[in-house]
């Protein structure tokens, strides 16, 4: 089954799979969101969007829609 960054529920980790979609912005992938690196959902705003997330140690506020464009493999602990 395929997991999205939109899929985590709040303290929930993974790791990135895939972030090549077209429709992500090159500003997310120059701050972290690459293939391998561990994301953690922290936050999640009003009406569940914007997500606030820990990619390597950076943190990041990025729109629902965006967030199901990154496939992930859930950590479980």
């Amino acid at each position: 089954m395929k997991f999205s960054i939109a899929d985590l529920k709040k303290g929930e980790r993974g790791i990135i799979k895939d972030s090549s979609s077209k429709d992500i912005p090159l500003k997310l992938l120059e701050m972290g969101c690459l293939p391998g690196n561990e994301v953690q959902l922290l936050q999640l705003a009003p009406f569940s969007d914007p997500l606030y997330l820990n990619i390597n140690d950076s943190f990041l506020a990025i729109r629902k829609e965006t967030a199901a464009l990154i496939l992930i493999d859930k950590i479980n602990e």
